[in-house]
């Protein structure tokens, strides 16, 4: 079996690549890379370590295609991740599309090209805004939780968001930008005939991760809040009750072997996974486990809305269940010990990161 990885470098590129060559022996990898995100030539190195090949190249770029290997599969992993890019930070709405949706037309021709079929990392953040804040939500503790009291709209049940949920706009940009490459992906496989999966998947977090308040949200908060930095609850009342749920990249590898050993032709290719109910918390649980895990450390509240924040999300992935036998197997709790340890061994993460 023949793998290209795009984004390889990234946390969620460079673990899938080590879980598949874990779970697999009859397997290997190339990987793509432009490294411009902080910190990811230390997965280059890490990565050929292990066997994979590594090119340098934007996939931006259509010629940069013209060197790569016929592959079996395309699994792309190339993306900004954060909900703000195209409006807040050095990171413009332009660059977003080009990164985003102009450079997946690129993978698309390649998987055309080889016969390869493409496994789509997509978000959680395709769904509506508007639909995501009115859902009914109960605040008990220091958390958001579902009321599954009464009605709930389409596409959501006690264990979280299905791929049945409100895709309407506005999803931010970032959102748009993932939902029109589901869409030219699902289009590009029918009319070329070539297999598609799209995983629309919820926080990926684990040691190694770069973490910034924009993405990697878990590492960043568990090494800030190691180093004594500034914490800030943002919105919702300043209370850090809004809640994400989480799982570790290997579980995602592990339903995307799933899914390339899948061999029908028909049927659904959208799937949500993620940590669901039973893997969530809100930022003052995180905050009151770091406060345990290292010393009560105070964190300031400040009232003000970001654009595109909601306050509650986890996946339901009964479809992948369903479909893959397929369910998390790291929970939360050993997730965020594992982002402890090496937070506690790798003092400068914080800045290797990019802060």
């Amino acid at each position: 079996m023949r793998i290209l990885i795009t984004g390889i470098c990234g946390f969620a590129g460079s673990s899938i690549a080590e879980s598949l060559l874990e779970r697999r022996e009859d397997v290997s990898i190339v990987g793509v890379d432009n490294l411009q995100r902080s910190g990811s030539e230390i997965n280059r190195i890490r990565l050929r370590k292990l066997g994979v090949n590594f090119v340098h190249g934007d996939i931006r770029a259509a010629s940069d295609f013209e060197c790569l290997p016929a592959v079996d599969w395309v699994i792309d992993a190339a993306a900004n991740p954060s909900v703000l890019a195209g409006v807040r930070g050095n990171f413009s709405s332009r660059q977003l599309f080009e990164h985003n949706l102009g450079s997946l037309v690129n993978v698309l021709e390649f998987c055309r090209a080889r016969k390869a079929g493409l496994l789509l990392i997509s978000s959680s953040r395709v769904y509506s805004i508007p639909e995501l804040i009115a859902l009914p939500l109960l605040s008990r503790g220091n958390a958001f939780h579902l009321d599954c009291s009464g009605p709930l709209p389409q596409g959501v049940s006690s264990r979280g968001i299905g791929s049945g949920f409100s895709t309407r706009a506005p999803v931010s940009l970032y959102g748009g930008t993932k939902l029109a490459a589901e869409l030219l992906a699902l289009e590009y496989a029918e009319a070329f005939g070539f297999p598609v999966w799209i995983d629309r998947c919820g926080i990926l977090a684990g040691a190694g991760q770069f973490g910034t308040p924009d993405q990697g949200i878990f590492s960043y908060w568990i090494n800030a809040h190691l180093r004594k930095r500034p914490l800030v609850y943002l919105g919702f009342d300043g209370a850090g009750k809004q809640s994400r749920d989480a799982f570790h990249p290997r579980d995602l590898a592990a339903l995307l072997d799933a899914q390339m050993r899948d061999v029908r032709s028909t049927g659904q290719r959208i799937y949500t996974a993620g940590g669901g109910t039973q893997n969530m918390m809100s930022l003052a649980q995180v905050h009151a486990w770091c406060d345990e895990r290292f010393g009560a450390h105070p964190c300031q509240s400040d009232l003000r809305e970001r654009p595109y924040d909601i306050p509650w999300m986890a996946m339901d992935s009964g479809d992948a269940e369903r479909d893959f036998r397929w369910r998390v197997e790291v929970a939360l709790p050993s997730v965020l010990e594992d982002i402890a340890r090496h937070a506690a061994s790798h003092p400068e993460w914080l800045e290797i990161s990019g802060l």
